[in-house]
Parts: structure tokens; C-alpha cells; sequence
């Protein structure tokens, strides 16, 4: 696995030059690859035509798909990165033998995939499982999608970093169960709405904070979960780890070319 810094960047093509060539770096000479998937931050329009990635500024409505596709020369296929997650989850790791879950990224940015009746769920444009806009503080931080108090501008890695005058990696115990509290409450509405089976969250804040996050999380998602179908559902880490959101952008590339992820043929 290859990885480059997000460039600190106003500049969208100077941003899109630094993925390209990572991309390129890792094609190598290979000429036998029939696609590309990607992972994006969201919102974006449908099969990422268009992407307007949150926590990228320089990328507002920036046609990423056929950019890519020009500058690789092959099909290109986009997805929410969280919703990515949540298919190589259900392909490969904790959600493989489940029908109904959550998968969620708690990281730079906080995101999520719903796996409903043994299917990733898109909605309207593409872009349903945004959790991190799930109100969990009314008055709460602003935060960049224009609302106030939404989860991801309380426990995104970013926004405790604010908190904190400091890097998230620095946090104490108190700001680990914060985050994992407020992540809870947020599942707790998901859950008691759409009668889930388990929640899987990984992305560095959740797994960096690792079991004090995760115990609080779990202890408000007991708190307000109290109908018979929601009550003991559990949170958990993906069985991924670090790896899902890029095995995750690669059964977006291969569910374009007609492969039944959860029949896992590869």
C-alpha cells in the first residue's frame, strides 16, 4: 500500500496532479487492469461525476471521474468513501455473514454506509449513510456543511484537535469517551430507525482511541436503546482495520463490472 499527505492546497488540479500520480505510481506498467474504484469524501453527485468532498475545500464539484479516467486511460468507478467501507466489510470482514448493518468512518471526516436487507443503500444521489450530520450537540460547534452541533464537527479527528489546541492523537481519556458517547448517540437514532443487526466503525479516531472510545460508545448505544429489536445491538471495530476503506474502493471497482461483492469470487 502507497500513501501521500493530502497537499494543503487551493489549487484543485494541483491537488488532482497528487492523486494522479500516486495512482500512476502504483499501476506500474500493468496493463491488464479493466478498472479503477475509488473511495471520496462526500457529498458528491451520483457515481462521483462530481465531488464536493467536505474536508477538501479545493474540491468543490470537481468532476473527479472523468478526470481520472482521462489521466488513467481505463473505466473509473466512485463511491462515498465510508459506503465503500461498508462494502468491503460486507464482502471481506466483520459484515460478511450479516444482512443489516452500519459501517462508519470516525476519522478526518465522520461517515457511513448502510447495508440494508443485504444491500449497500444509496439513495436519491448516491449519498445516503451521512451520519457525521446527525445532530448530537443543538448547540453545539459549527460545522462545515453550514449546520451547528452535527457529529462530525463534535468528534471528527479535526474538530477535537480544536478542542485540544493540540493533535487528536493527544487526547485524554475524558475526550476519547466524549467522542465515543457522542458516536453512540448518533448510532442509537440509526439503530432504533432502521432495525440493525451491528455497528462496525473504524477511520484513525475510532481506532486510535481504541477500547475507551469503543466502551463508551457501546454504554450510550445501551443508554437509548431500549425497543426489542434495537436492544443489544453492539459496536464494534471493522474486521478490516486500517485497510478497509482501500479494500473497500476495490469492490466499488469490481461491483461495476457486474461482481456480486458478498459472493466474494476473488
Amino acid at each position: 500500500m502507497k500513501q501521500v499527505p493530502t497537499p494543503q492546497t487551493s489549487q484543485s488540479d494541483e491537488l488532482f496532479a497528487t492523486l494522479l500520480g500516486l495512482a500512476n505510481d502504483v499501476l506500474g506498467s500493468n496493463n491488464e487492469v479493466a478498472v479503477c474504484g475509488v473511495g471520496c469524501g462526500g457529498p458528491m453527485t451520483r457515481n462521483g461525476e462530481a465531488v464536493s468532498p467536505l474536508n477538501i475545500p479545493a474540491w468543490r464539484e470537481f468532476p473527479l471521474r472523468d478526470q481520472l479516467r482521462e489521466g488513467l486511460g481505463m473505466d473509473v468507478c466512485i463511491d462515498n468513501d465510508a459506503k465503500a467501507l461498508t462494502l468491503g466489510e460486507a464482502w471481506f470482514g466483520a459484515g460478511k455473514d450479516l444482512s443489516n448493518f452500519l459501517a462508519m468512518v470516525v476519522s478526518t471526516g465522520i461517515g457511513g454506509g448502510l447495508f440494508i436487507d443485504g444491500r449497500l443503500l444509496d439513495g436519491s444521489a448516491g449519498n445516503a449513510g451521512h451520519i457525521g450530520h446527525v445532530i448530537v450537540e443543538p448547540e453545539g460547534a459549527d460545522c462545515a456543511c453550514g449546520s451547528r452541533g452535527c457529529l462530525e464537527a463534535e468528534a471528527s479527528g479535526p474538530s477535537i484537535g480544536r478542542r485540544l489546541g493540540a493533535d487528536p492523537s493527544t487526547a485524554d481519556a475524558y475526550e476519547k469517551r466524549r467522542a465515543g458517547m457522542l458516536v453512540g448517540r448518533a448510532v442509537a437514532s440509526v439503530v432504533n430507525l432502521l432495525d440493525l443487526e451491528r455497528v462496525l466503525i473504524g477511520g484513525s479516531v475510532a481506532l486510535g482511541f481504541g477500547d475507551e472510545f469503543f466502551a463508551a460508545a457501546n454504554m450510550e448505544l445501551l443508554e437509548r436503546c431500549h425497543l426489542d429489536f434495537s436492544r443489544g445491538v453492539r459496536i464494534s471495530p471493522v474486521g478490516l482495520g486500517t485497510e478497509a476503506p482501500l479494500v473497500g474502493a476495490a469492490v466499488v471497482g469490481f461491483r461495476s463490472l457486474g461482481i456480486d461483492a458478498r459472493a466474494r469470487l476473488i
